[in-house]
């Protein structure tokens, strides 16, 4: 895996050929990446694409031949399982915006990756799904979950009991991605999208990222949420600033208006 910051990105870029298979190392190395997104000053957004044909296509086939083979075999890759589901909560709850760039197959556990992310802008032609039930499996890193909140319990169903594989442009339609788009254009679409995100103030993002969290959390007040969240920013020095600067325009607006 490369990462590579750019003003407030940090892009994370896969590369575990051939198709970024997910095992110990690479789940990771995606692990300490995004602690030291959060750690580092100034990173707003984490950009998470892929160099290799697949954005990834799920667990390692070493580790499931073994998972078959013996009992060991199957702790492991519950094991594996395990960290994959702590990789997709770090995801979900930083207080950086998350992108997924899916150019091509994001399937079982890559697509579950993808979906902890706050963000997916796909390849119209690229292949997402969770059709794990077809070798007799469950999406069990998060996956079953996220779906069904994203999407509601009757595409989930339909998905997940299915073994449905959508393509990137289906996915869009359904809410499953945010954009799709000709694969020639992705690389550039998802760059201009993570720097156009990153150039908001980043306090403003984590605070929105948490209060969406709120709201799906019945244990929390989201209401009161937004309350210390909006007391908090209002003492950050970038937020006056840009209130300032928007109570400026709008006076010398009013005082150019006819009397």
């Amino acid at each position: 895996m490369r990462s590579e910051r750019r003003g407030a990105v940090l892009r994370l870029t896969l590369a575990r050929a051939p198709v970024n298979a997910l095992d110990d190392a690479l789940v990771d190395a995606l692990c300490a990446a995004l602690d030291d997104a959060v750690a580092a000053p100034g990173v707003a957004l984490v950009h998470l694409r892929s160099d290799e044909r697949a954005f990834c296509a799920g667990a390692d086939l070493a580790l499931m031949r073994d998972s078959i083979a013996s009992t060991e075999g199957l702790e492991r890759m519950l094991a594996l399982v395990r960290r994959m589901q702590a990789l997709a909560a770090k995801l979900e709850s930083a207080p950086v915006v998350t992108l997924a760039e899916i150019g091509g197959a994001a399937l079982g556990g890559g697509f579950e990756l993808a979906l902890a992310c706050d963000l997916r802008i796909a390849a119209d032609d690229a292949r997402v799904g969770l059709p794990e039930a077809g070798l007799g499996l469950l999406a069990a890193a998060g996956g079953t979950q996220r779906l069904t909140r994203l999407a509601g319990p009757a595409l989930a169903r339909r998905l997940l009991l299915g073994a449905e594989v959508l393509d990137g442009r289906d996915a869009c339609a359904l809410g499953l991605v945010h954009w799709a788009v000709p694969r020639t254009d992705l690389p550039a679409a998802a760059d201009a999208l993570a720097e156009r995100i990153a150039a908001l103030p980043p306090a403003a993002l984590a605070a929105a990222k948490d209060c969406i969290a709120a709201a799906l959390d019945p244990s929390r007040d989201g209401f009161a949420a937004e309350i210390d969240h909006t007391r908090r920013l209002y003492r950050e020095h970038a937020t006056r600033a840009l209130v300032g600067a928007f109570l400026a325009r709008g006076a010398t607006r009013r005082q150019g208006e006819p009397a």
